[in-house]
């Protein structure tokens, strides 16, 4: 294993120019071109350590499902599956305005090199330390949806993951580089309003307020998750109405909700969804716009997490992991009962910010141990 570890410090600069090149190409949610082409690179990229790639057509993009086949006494054994998403939160145009590119020493600074692509460059590089070695297979899914929910792919994560032996996040790590052993589940639900409208002076009794109706909505979802104090209720996004001599017909709210268990979040959203109107005339209509479940701790997990320690131990690496608050495609797996761990990407910091950077020595770190797990465990 210390020659594994050798072999991750030689690949160290061509990992960085990777990073770079890739840093490079913007692909924000919803830009389907600009994620399909990245992937379409990602794919031949990755053909020449031997992988074969297809591809899941969906509204937001394509999945990308690379794999790599099995070697030695473990080439018959059930895959492992490595999650990540190439979609990132940078509008087009960061790279020349908010986010631009640089590096200071080890710290590389740019949109999304720290959520997520240096993770995704940790496992092709992963894949390159592997030949020559036995390992299991390995099928590293792509997805292009994830920071908004993955509305459209989540479905076909939990489809590609069905039946593998575990399943490991290339998501950011906690700050201190620890895994993510666990994480809450995140829902984001809407609730629509409709009214009717009438001036607001002349006939204000003909119409029905909406955002009147939406704002007694609300005072009755804050009571309601009050119920449940592990429960993370935030109201995000408000709009109706236009001009104030009008009654306005229609309005709505977007909550992000967070659970820690699936018990409470079926119950929260059961009450939810049986929401009525406070006024004759108003129609409220509840629902659901994403959802990950919440992944919690299980035995499968602290088994998992036990041989990734030992196998960073062979490579000098102290291994620890906690559970996290934030969301993202392990809920899915964790949550459907597949043994999972998350945060295998790169350490850093300023996820989705102007700050966004990431440690470059780190990534040799990660992908020398995404290696020897997928050799060993």
């Amino acid at each position: 294993m210390s020659s594994l570890m050798e072999c991750a410090r030689q690949r160290a600069d061509e990992d960085v120019e990777r990073l770079i090149a890739w840093a490079q190409v913007e692909t924000p949610t919803g830009d389907r071109a600009a994620l399909d082409g990245f992937a379409s690179r990602v794919a031949a990229e990755a053909g020449a350590y031997g992988a074969t790639s297809r591809r899941v057509p969906l509204p937001q993009g394509d999945v990308l499902v690379v794999e790599v086949a099995g070697r030695g006494p473990l080439a018959a054994a059930a895959p492992a599956v490595l999650l990540a998403h190439h979609d990132t939160v940078h509008a087009v145009g960061s790279l020349t305005g908010a986010v631009p590119l640089h590096r200071d020493g080890d710290v590389l600074h740019g949109p999304g090199v720290f959520d997520m692509k240096g993770g995704l460059v940790a496992a092709l590089s992963a894949f390159a330390l592997l030949a020559g070695h036995d390992h299991r297979p390995v099928r590293l899914l792509l997805t292009p949806d994830e920071e908004i929910g993955s509305p459209s792919s989540a479905a076909t994560v939990v489809a590609q993951a069905t039946g593998a032996a575990y399943v490991l996040g290339l998501e950011p790590p906690h700050p201190d580089g620890a895994l993510k052993t666990s994480r809450m589940g995140s829902t984001r639900w809407q609730l629509a309003v409709t009214g009717r409208a009438s001036h607001a002076a002349l006939d204000p009794g003909a119409g029905i307020n909406a955002i009147d109706e939406l704002t007694d909505q609300l005072l009755t979802v804050r009571a309601l998750t009050a119920r449940y104090p592990q429960v993370l209720a935030n109201v995000g996004v408000i709009d109706g109405g236009g001009r104030t001599n009008v009654v306005p017909d229609a309005a709505r709210a977007v909550v992000g909700l967070r659970f820690l268990d699936q018990e409470t979040e079926t119950a929260v959203l059961a009450e939810l969804a049986d929401l009525t109107p406070v006024r004759p005339g108003a129609l409220v209509a509840p629902s659901v716009l994403t959802r990950r479940p919440a992944w919690g701790p299980s035995q499968a997990t602290d088994t998992l997490l036990a041989s990734v320690v030992a196998a960073g131990a062979h490579l000098g690496q102290e291994i620890s992991g906690r559970a996290a608050t934030g969301a993202a495609d392990t809920n899915l797996t964790g949550g459907a009962g597949i043994p999972s761990l998350d945060g295998f990407g790169p350490v850093g910091a300023g996820a989705h910010a102007v700050t966004e950077h990431v440690l470059l020595s780190s990534i040799t770190q990660r992908a020398a141990l995404l290696a020897a797990v997928l050799s060993q465990v």
